[in-house]
């Protein structure tokens, strides 16, 4: 099989597709790249994964079950002014496991949606918070960029997910952000973070009518248009265009000469 095309059972109406929280991303995105990826399985050139991210996801998990085991709270609780406990669930590992994660059968789509979070906490009145850990090393947060919108909508995709799962979630989500110190004197080998947490009131009205149009466009047999500014699709684009051009050219030439 070519490389960038997946066997068909990861694909739409594959025995192994789900319909995943950055599939959603990426169909609001652009739908040519969402169709061609999960209707036709070719892939967008992937992009090499961040492993300190990884790491620092890993170890505050680590951090955070500890409590959960215990039932006390974190020290960051208190630091940021919240009154929380790891929330504890049977399924807490699973709906932390990618390629797991928290599932919804959608009876009237025939599918599957998914998405695995980092944490869950609950909250003082016992309602459920949802909570991404992201990771990056910047002088300031711009909590309005195109990238922290993303993140909204990544936290909203999983409180939609855990109601359709019985879960009283709590309409207010967190990023916990850990912000690698670049202006440290030394390295000696560590990586010192500053720690932030930033509340985002969740909105999940929009995820039932893009669903409806997720699965019209899937269901259809046309490729749609390209996402407004889809940075892949306008390569592709320019890309064949200029072959196309190179092409006549060649063929104009040899004409010449026959």
């Amino acid at each position: 099989m070519p490389r960038g095309i997946r066997n068909k059972n990861w694909n739409y109406g594959g025995q192994n597709w789900k319909l995943s929280r950055s599939k959603i991303d990426l169909f609001k995105e652009c739908p040519r790249c969402f169709y061609l990826d999960n209707k036709l399985g070719i892939r967008r050139p992937s992009m090499p994964g961040f492993l300190i991210n990884s790491a620092v996801d890993a170890l505050l998990k680590k951090e955070f079950d500890t409590h959960r085991a215990d039932q006390t709270p974190h020290k960051l609780f208190a630091k940021f002014g919240i009154e929380a406990k790891p929330y504890n669930h049977p399924k807490i590992d699973t709906w932390r496991e990618n390629f797991e994660g928290v599932i919804y059968d959608h009876p009237e789509y025939d599918f599957t949606v998914s998405g695995a979070v980092d944490d869950l906490w609950e909250l003082s009145d016992g309602t459920v918070a949802v909570v991404d850990y992201k990771s990056t090393a910047k002088d300031e947060l711009d909590m309005d960029s195109k990238w922290i919108q993303g993140y909204y909508r990544q936290l909203e995709v999983y409180q939609w997910l855990l109601r359709h799962n019985d879960v009283n979630v709590s309409d207010t989500a967190y990023i916990l952000y850990a912000n690698g110190d670049i202006g440290a004197e030394r390295f000696d080998g560590k990586v010192q973070f500053r720690m932030s947490l930033h509340p985002h009131q969740g909105d999940t009205s929009w995820i039932d009518p893009i669903l409806a149009k997720v699965y019209e466009t899937l269901e259809q047999d046309n490729i749609p248009d390209a996402g407004e500014g889809c940075e892949h699709c306008e390569f592709e684009d320019m890309k064949n265009n200029e072959l196309r051009k190179y092409e006549d050219k060649k063929s104009s030439t040899k004409s010449l000469f026959e």
